[in-house]
């Protein structure tokens, strides 16, 4: 049901076809400035996930605007994830955790944009390092071995969304550390330099470190998903990354065919 907040009071309807005939002397298509008015009402949490919108014959009423424009906007806001539409029942903010496809290198950056929303890529180090006896097992090096390293924070309208710890064989990939991954996210780079023919996905729910917490501005004792990955080319091991997930923020899921194969979309 629509939640009662976002009920419309005495004069709303005039105060919005007030907002939208000033907006549009602007230049702004009606269209747009209605997918403008619900998104911000998502962002600043007035519709919530799950929340019926007006119908269509509300917001025509309330904007003052055609059928067919309002329905555009509704269109292209279910288009880019925003809300979901139930043939004759109505539309529905969407569930604010994206997610990502567990069983493909995805990239977080296009999976973000395709949903209408900003991608932003912090990037806190990009070094040389020597390798710890983990991270010389997972790379099949000696312990002490000069390997690449890079952290990166992903994040969609400026919300953390992923803590990005990875730790690259440099003589697979010999050019990573001169990236801007700032432009162009690690992942993205490696998949598009190297080609790889193994890869392994470990999913774990764990506790962030306080380190972690703090960079993914989230509080210590909430949950994370941890997403460790491993690629190969030829049976020599190009990479390992950990991505870490606040739980309330984001999900790993995958659809498969009968024959292995992960369905796109």
């Amino acid at each position: 049901m629509t939640r009662p907040d976002s009920a419309n009071p005495p004069g709303a309807t005039t105060v919005a076809k007030a907002k939208v005939r000033a907006e549009a002397s602007g230049g702004t298509a009606l269209y747009q400035q209605l997918k403008d008015h619900v998104a911000s009402h998502i962002q600043n949490g007035t519709w919530r996930a799950g929340d019926r919108l007006p119908s269509e014959n509300e917001l025509v009423q309330q904007f003052g605007m055609s059928r067919m424009t309002v329905n555009r906007a509704l269109r292209e806001l279910s288009e880019q994830g925003r809300i979901r539409r139930v043939a004759g029942v109505g539309s529905f903010v969407a569930d604010d955790k994206p997610q990502s496809n567990l069983l493909q290198i995805a990239s977080l950056a296009h999976d973000i944009r395709s949903r209408g929303h900003d991608y932003a890529c912090e990037v806190i180090v990009v070094e040389r390092v020597s390798a710890t006896l983990e991270v010389a097992a997972a790379l099949g090096l000696t312990t002490g071995a000069s390997v690449f390293h890079s952290v990166c924070v992903h994040k969609e309208d400026g919300v953390a969304m992923q803590l990005e710890d990875r730790y690259v064989n440099p003589a697979m990939v010999p050019s990573f550390a001169q990236q801007d991954f700032s432009s162009e996210q690690p992942s993205d780079f490696l998949v598009r330099t190297v080609l790889f023919d193994q890869m392994e996905h470990v999913v774990d729910a764990v506790l962030p470190t306080p380190e972690q917490a703090r960079l993914l501005c989230m509080e210590l004792g909430q949950p994370c998903l941890l997403l460790t990955r491993r690629t190969w080319m030829r049976d020599v091991p190009i990479t390992i990354v950990r991505c870490l997930h606040p739980g309330t923020r984001y999900r790993l899921g995958s659809r498969i065919r009968t024959d292995g194969n992960a369905i796109s979309g």
